[in-house]
């Protein structure tokens, strides 16, 4: 009996294993696709596949907190069109979790961390045609777009919120973002990845920092900004382009239109902070053939870089993001 039930169980497994997922889905609120929801459709998605499964995701606002999680890799999200198909939430740092219970990490309130509208863990993760949106507005830290994947591409998307929009997380990761639109008020482009954002609108809404990397010792390159534009509200005529949240943070802005509210001195030294009070002598913030009315060089702070032409051709797609993997993300499809 146990040898009749061993193998039933051990049938019902290879099966399992061999059923046949499908390459591509379609996520409908009116029922029309597959799944009404997001989430429902990356969790269908063969674990640890091999093969790249596009989700088509038809116009509609998704009110979702959506997790890719490790073990759904190469997934695409694909909207029917950037400003009609929205993913959208409302957490905030420090607000209470609702319902009996904590979070996994013994919390009753929201931190930066856990904020997130969408989280990208699953290497491989292409997201195009899409808004990811943070609603709840100027209340602290609200994470729309928390990437801590390798290899992960964004592309004609909007990122919509005000302090920490994009967290761009993990030392070791890689992420391609292409003629997306950015916008928030404080830190609102922010972590350790080594990232690269190109042909991007980049929008501050208040008077603040654009950018806040936390890259680490060991990594060559940062944060990379080529052909960019950055804008603001009518509100904000005081911002700077960055500053470092930790000692060795890396940013670059060439070849970008620098609007007239970008400040002079260009960056700020973030000063205060008593666990690494000298940044200024190991972060690396760095210039080159930029334009517009914030672009003028002149009274940038002492400690920031202007490239030279050599310098500057060390700073292509392929030397940033090939890694040992020679990954292309202008290949990615």
């Amino acid at each position: 009996m146990l040898a009749v039930i061993f193998f039933l169980l051990v049938k019902k497994d290879v099966v399992a294993q061999d059923k046949i997922l499908p390459k591509t889905i379609t996520v409908a609120q009116d029922g029309s696709g597959n799944y009404k929801t997001i989430q429902e459709a990356v969790n269908s998605v063969r674990d640890l596949g091999q093969e790249r499964v596009k989700i088509y995701i038809k116009k509609g606002t998704y009110h979702e907190k959506l997790v890719i999680p490790s073990w759904k890799t190469a997934i695409s999200l694909i909207g029917e069109d950037a400003a009609n198909t929205i993913i959208t939430h409302n957490d905030y740092s420090g607000k209470p979790i609702q319902g009996p219970g904590k979070d996994l990490f013994g919390n009753e309130k929201f931190v930066t961390y856990t904020t997130f509208t969408v989280l990208v863990q699953g290497n491989d993760f292409v997201a195009e045609n899409l808004t990811i949106e943070n609603s709840s507005g100027k209340i602290g830290q609200a994470v729309a777009l928390h990437v801590e994947a390798d290899r992960c591409v964004i592309k004609n998307c909007r990122v919509l919120g005000n302090q920490d929009t994009l967290y761009a997380a993990g030392e070791n990761t890689r992420q391609y973002f292409q003629d997306c639109y950015i916008e928030g008020t404080v830190d609102f482009i922010f972590g350790e990845a080594t990232a690269v954002f190109q042909n991007c609108i980049i929008k501050s809404l208040s008077d603040s920092y654009v950018t806040a990397a936390s890259t680490r010792p060991g990594q060559r390159f940062g944060f990379v900004f080529f052909n960019c534009k950055l804008t603001s509200d009518a509100s904000a005529q005081k911002v700077y382009l960055g500053r470092p949240w930790r000692p060795f943070a890396k940013t670059v802005f060439i070849k970008s239109d620098l609007g007239p509210h970008i400040l002079p001195a260009g960056w700020d030294p973030w000063t205060g902070d008593v666990m690494f009070p000298e940044k200024t002598k190991t972060a690396y913030y760095a210039e080159f053939g930029n334009t517009g009315n914030g672009a003028t060089i002149k009274e940038r702070v002492k400690w920031s870089r202007q490239l030279t032409a050599k310098e500057a051709d060390g700073y292509t797609v392929e030397k940033i993001l090939g890694g040992y993997d020679h990954w292309n993300p202008l290949g990615v499809k």
